[in-house]
């Protein structure tokens, strides 16, 4: 029987090659007020760009900007954080690329 190598993937060094035009003024993603603990943790753990963050002291913080617009986060936690997700407006957002 024949033993398949595993495959590792390095995620940070695939996601370094992406572009981002973040659009300033008009973010494409907006966390209602005052999001409850665990729904909050439910984003960190499964954002793939790890937008979502907990501190030391479990201080929340989002950004937007790195955003893969995966649509995770809104399918993962619904209205309950997310207030508002919409795909960027045109020329703006992700745009890929293959290392």
């Amino acid at each position: 029987m024949k033993t398949i190598a595993p495959i590792t993937v390095n995620v940070p060094s695939l996601l370094a090659g992406n572009k981002y035009a973040v659009d300033e003024d008009h973010a494409h993603i907006e966390l209602s007020p005052g999001p409850s603990a665990d729904e909050f943790r439910k984003l960190v753990m499964v954002c793939p760009a790890a937008l979502y963050r907990l501190d030391e002291q479990n201080a929340q913080s989002f950004d937007y900007a790195g955003c893969l617009e995966c649509g995770t986060c809104r399918v993962a936690c619904g209205n309950t954080v997310i207030a508002k997700w919409e795909y960027p407006r045109p020329t703006m957002g992700v745009e890929y690329r293959q290392g």
